[in-house]
């Protein structure tokens, strides 16, 4: 598979996301810059961690406005797969890709540290692949990562599966306690209708590495891979 990783001004998780699919996963991955117009034939672009453009006025919501947002929309409508972790998660709100926004933690603080996750749908290619019953330990670091939507927007999601995770404790129980930021339902993760747009605030790919002692993110990025690659061989 191949790979687009998206950098902003200010992403600062783009070579993690970079190793992570390349060094450790073995794809083939090409850096594309917010001003390029050409996304490189790949397969799947990610949006990666950070601050774009400083987080002014939101985060994310200038980034939206970058050239490669404009390749990023059209190769999300044509059915493309397209995956933001943390600020890219934002930036994917912002531009209307998925439902939803982030807003500033409940704590108003800057929240850095493992979180347990457990897995709402299995209905999309981030969690296709992954264990009913098990939790998985990811970072989070966000100052920003209160996923909010209105009443009307949260049943909608339920009803279609497009809640990919919650944050949970290692038991696997969703509740307020286990809540790190506020998110409405505890969520973690979503996807749009078509299931090819995904978002997460908590980080996969600082956690693929053995030398750092976590690799519960390779099951997720592994899960999107397999799901790509079955689906080009149905192509």
């Amino acid at each position: 598979m191949h790979f687009g990783v998206v950098r902003f001004p200010g992403s600062n998780c783009d070579q993690d996301m970079i190793d992570a699919l390349g060094s450790i996963l073995g794809h083939q991955v090409s850096a594309i810059w917010h001003k390029d117009r050409d996304l490189k034939g790949v397969d799947a672009v990610v949006l990666p961690g950070g601050f774009s453009y400083g987080d002014y006025l939101r985060s994310g919501a200038i980034a939206r406005f970058s050239p490669v947002m404009e390749e990023v929309l059209r190769f999300a409508e044509q059915g493309g797969f397209v995956l933001g972790v943390c600020n890219g998660f934002q930036v994917l709100c912002e531009s209307g890709l998925l439902p939803g926004a982030l807003l500033a933690n409940d704590n108003q603080r800057f929240i850095c540290k493992n979180i347990e996750l457990i897995v709402a749908s299995f209905n999309s290619p981030i969690t296709a692949e992954l264990e009913a019953e098990k939790t998985y330990t990811i970072p989070i670091a966000h100052g920003e990562g209160r996923y909010y939507a209105d009443a009307e927007t949260i049943e909608r999601l339920e009803d279609n599966g497009q809640i990919l995770f919650r944050y949970a404790n290692e038991e696997g129980e969703a509740n307020e306690q286990t809540n790190p930021n506020g998110s409405v339902a505890n969520i973690a993760g979503v996807c749009n209708e078509g299931r090819n747009v995904m978002g997460m605030m908590p980080h996969p790919e600082r956690a693929v590495d053995p030398a750092l002692g976590n690799v519960d993110g390779t099951p997720l990025l592994q899960s999107m891979i397999t799901f790509m690659q079955e689906q080009t061989a149905l192509s």
